[in-house]
């Protein structure tokens, strides 16, 4: 493509970073960009603690072990996700409940959480959708009424808000992706970020292969053993290096997506209102991550037509997830799905997300901008 739907952000110091990290002489987890890395996502997001991984999935299977699922437990989790946000808890024993998302937000409905609780659910997974908040207060009081633990699937939505709260920080768990694709990234990584105390030890424990070995790095211990469930979750400190050069600069970088969000935002708004598209929703109460430009076709024909006649134009646009409830996984494993989500399949089908990265010129975006409204 002339002009692709993502192109990976490089700054051209983190090239010097990957060195510094071969020169520190640890390129394995836990070095001191890992660390630096760490610090900098609990300030951006104002958690209490913050487990740099090696992918968003893999901090979601953390969140899993920590919750000790037994057979016929349940996890609420919305149907218009990635994959990650209900396998890594069915990996572990539960059985996600699907439910459906909202028309403006696309964001797990609220509305119709509680109808799909039974004494077997553990736990709800928000997914923050293109980085626009999910209703949060909301959410948390039915969490709290019923006594469950509240994962924030953040992986669009750093450096975004709800109601002054940052994002990442609402939930009892969350995680973080630095995937190609995100604001700020390394190619591949992610991070867990816990907001009750009681789980930090715990999932330390969990990322490091099972094992107390951070402590006996910190000196609290003499040598390290096995505890508990585990894996190899740590992330490379190399990879921290590229991502911690990418945090140093988040301001400008969040600038430039502000921009490019605001430029296809008023450039479109009329011309997809007279020809039977909408433009994103952002409710004024919250903030938010830039993440990506979307509209929503008028039906699945229309949707797809759009796409081929930008790829003939050689600019890449492109739909999104296809409803997890719907998947042959899903149907094999017998998860059930909580409703039939039939705004989740609507939205599936005409959804189309145009080119979006931190690098993108302001030529490129005009020539984008003058394929879609050009007669």
């Amino acid at each position: 493509m002339n002009i692709p739907f993502n192109k990976p952000y490089f700054s051209g110091a983190e090239i010097a970073a990957v060195r510094q990290s071969f020169e520190n002489l640890h390129t394995s987890g836990c070095g001191p960009f890992t660390k630096e890395a760490e610090a900098r996502i609990k300030e951006i997001t104002n958690s209490k603690y913050c487990l740099l991984t090696t992918s968003c999935t893999h901090a979601l299977e953390i969140s899993a072990i920590l919750l000790n699922f037994q057979p016929g437990d349940e996890i609420i989790v919305p149907s218009y996700t990635f994959v990650s946000s209900a396998l890594a808890f069915m990996m572990h024993g539960a059985t996600p409940i699907f439910c459906d998302i909202r028309p403006d937000t696309l964001n797990i409905d609220e509305a119709q959480i509680e109808q799909l609780i039974t004494p077997r659910t553990k736990a709800i997974v928000v997914v923050h959708y293109a980085g626009i908040a999910c209703e949060m207060d909301e959410i948390k009081a039915l969490t709290n009424k019923h006594k469950l633990t509240l994962i924030e699937d953040n992986a669009h939505g750093l450096f975004g808000t709800y109601k002054g709260q940052k994002l990442g920080s609402i939930g009892d768990l969350a995680t973080q992706s630095f995937h190609e694709t995100k604001n700020v990234s390394c190619g591949e990584g992610g991070a867990l970020l816990v907001n009750k105390s009681e789980y930090f030890e715990r999932a330390e424990i969990i990322r490091e292969k099972g094992t107390n070995r951070s402590r006996f790095f910190r000196g609290q211990i003499d040598k390290y053993t096995w505890m508990d469930l585990g894996s190899s979750y740590v992330i490379s400190d190399t990879l921290a290096a590229i991502l911690t050069t990418q945090l140093r600069l988040y301001k400008d970088i969040q600038a430039k997506r502000r921009n490019i969000w605001t430029a296809y935002n008023e450039s479109l708004t009329e011309w997809a209102s007279i020809n039977g598209f909408t433009v994103p929703t952002v409710p004024a109460d919250r903030e938010q991550s830039y993440h990506m430009y979307f509209m929503l076709a008028p039906n699945f024909k229309t949707r797809q037509a759009f796409i081929q006649r930008l790829k003939e134009s050689r600019i890449g646009a492109v739909f999104h997830y296809v409803p997890l409830h719907d998947s042959p996984a899903a149907k094999h494993y017998g998860s059930p799905s909580g409703s039939d989500c039939p705004i989740t399949r609507s939205i599936s089908d005409r959804i189309v997300r145009l080119p979006f990265f931190t690098g993108m010129t302001e030529p490129e975006q005009t020539r984008v901008v003058q394929e879609i409204v050009k007669p």
